[in-house]
Parts: C-alpha cells; structure tokens; sequence
C-alpha cells in the first residue's frame, strides 16, 4: 500500500520540505523544495533567535503546510538540527511551529535532533542509491551552523557533529567583501581545530567513498561541471575531482558576494555564506587525501530529508 509522507529539515540557513510516496520499501518524490530563511542568523553570537529570522521561517513554514495540505500527505516529520540546539528562546519556535503545522496536521510540531540523531537520518539518506562495494562511506552533510560526519556501511559506524557551518564560520570570521586574507586564515584555524576533534571520533581511514549532501555541497558540485542554472538531475550523484573542487572553492572564497551572486546556479541568500562552506570542503579535500587516499567527491540530492521521510515510513 502506498503511504503518502512528509519531512521537513529546519537547519540555520534552509528550511526545506520533501513530499513523497512510500511504496515497497522506496521513495517516490511528490514535491522537493528548498528556502533559504536564515533562521540561525546571529544565533551563533547571541544565542537567541532573531525576531526577523522566526518571521521569515513562519512564512516559508505556512507555505510548506498549504502544501501538505494540497498533496494529501498522511503523516509529517519536521526536525530542527544546529541553531536551534543553540537558541535559548527555543520554545518560542516550537510554539510557532505547532500553530502553523497543526492547523493542517493536527498534533504535528518540530523536534530537536541531536547532532548523531542528524548523522544518522543523513547517512540514510545519502547512500541508499549508491553501490554497496563502494563503502565504506563517508558522508558530510555541511549545513549552516554545523558540519556532520558520518562513516558506514549498511550503517553507521561512527559519527560526530562539528560546530563548523556555512553561515556560523562566515558570522565568526568572514567580515570583509571579499573577506581578507587574515580574516580567512582565522576560519580555517577555526575549521581545523574542528576537524581534529571529528576525525579522531571518526576514523575515516577507513572509508573509500566520500559522499556530500546540502546545498554547499551541491552548489560546488554545480560549479565545477560549468552549468549555467542549477540542475538537481544532473547534479545527483555527479562527482568532482579533489583538484576541481579545490579550484571552485578557491574562486568562491576569493569573490565579492555580488560575483558569488551573479553565478548562474548560486541559489538566492546563498551567496554570502558559501564562502565559509568552501573554506570547511577544502580542508576537508586535504584531511580526506591525507588520511584516505579519496581524492573524488560524489554528491548526492538525496540526504536528511530522505532519512527524515524513512523514519516515520513504518
């Protein structure tokens, strides 16, 4: 019997919502789709969400519920990952979100995912396509306020959520358009310092496939294979070469925000972050060279939002 589902993922810089049938064990997609909304903003320096930010994610939310709505989904899961772990005025976002899902769902209301609960609806998400004899794997899912790392195989063997995001790394250091060379040292001490910690839980000597998910990922991903507006077909399961991937994210953290903007495939409210992300991808290249001998991203479309729709597919 085919089961209607839907998930939402709130993380720091997107609010994004997946519709799709359940039919013997696989998804069909019904409706995907993607809003920047900048939830985390400030919440990095002042541990509280902004009144703008929950402003501009109740409209993107009351959107998605006029969409549940409109397909018929049966059941709904909506998770809230780095920022509001952070937010102290939390319950005020779990409020908002109750009114405006329960309308349409009734009972519906986000919950707070711990960052290896977020590793792991990841994981799930981001392999179920690809080739078993290609695991292990190791999946990076780079969001806006953190970066989870997560290596398996028919599961996850170990995992670990590093406070290094997009939009957090751009708010703590990244100042300048385009930031200085000083300002881009710092982020990658930063990211460095963060990676040692995750890559002593998470021993990714092990892995022989790197797989990337979120919309950094994606959109380096865009980049590199020269494509003029973003193509998530072709995007899906593409790969770039370490060298390639270098190049792109060089370029990126080199650029004005206005440049970044002005590229055909960079996604609106998107460009003046992605500068931190290509800061976190590039040590990234280097830690996984180093101690992997992986020298090739693979990128997938398909990440928590997938994990989210198969958790409640029982």
């Amino acid at each position: 019997m085919v089961s209607r589902l839907a998930g939402i993922d709130c993380g720091t810089n997107s609010i994004r919502l997946l519709i799709a049938d359940f039919d013997d064990g696989r998804l069909r997609d019904v409706h995907r789709e993607t809003r920047i909304v900048r939830l985390g903003q400030g919440v990095d320096a002042t541990g509280r969400f902004a009144p703008d930010a929950l402003a501009r994610t109740r409209a993107a939310l009351a959107d998605y519920a006029a969409l549940l709505g409109a397909h018929g989904a049966e059941r709904v899961r909506m998770v809230a990952t780095s920022a509001t772990r952070d937010a102290s005025n939390r319950d005020t976002f779990f409020a908002m979100t109750a009114d405006v899902l329960g309308a349409v769902v009734p009972g519906a209301v986000a919950e707070v995912i711990t960052g290896a609960a977020e590793a792991e609806l990841s994981f799930r998400g981001a392999v179920g396509e690809l080739d078993g004899e290609a695991a292990p794997f190791v999946v990076v899912d780079l969001g806006g306020g953190s970066t989870e790392i997560v290596l398996g195989s028919e599961g996850v063997v170990a995992s670990y959520s590093a406070d290094i995001g997009c939009v957090r790394l751009t708010e703590r250091c990244l100042h300048s358009d385009p930031p200085t060379p000083q300002e881009v040292a710092a982020a990658r001490a930063v990211v460095r310092e963060r990676l040692d910690a995750a890559l002593g839980v998470v021993p990714v000597e092990a892995a022989r496939t790197w797989v990337g998910v979120a919309g950094t990922m994606t959109t380096l991903s865009a980049l590199a294979h020269n494509m003029t507006s973003y193509d998530a077909g072709a995007i899906h399961l593409s790969r770039v070469p370490g060298s390639e991937l270098l190049g792109v994210c060089e370029r990126l953290i080199g650029m004005t925000r206005a440049r970044r903007a002005a590229l055909g495939p960079m996604q609106e409210g998107r460009a003046d972050v992605i500068g931190g992300g290509a800061v976190v991808v590039e040590e990234l290249v280097r830690e996984l060279r180093a101690r992997a001998g992986i020298d090739e991203l693979i990128v997938s479309e398909h990440d928590i939002l997938d994990g989210i729709v198969l958790s409640i597919a029982g």
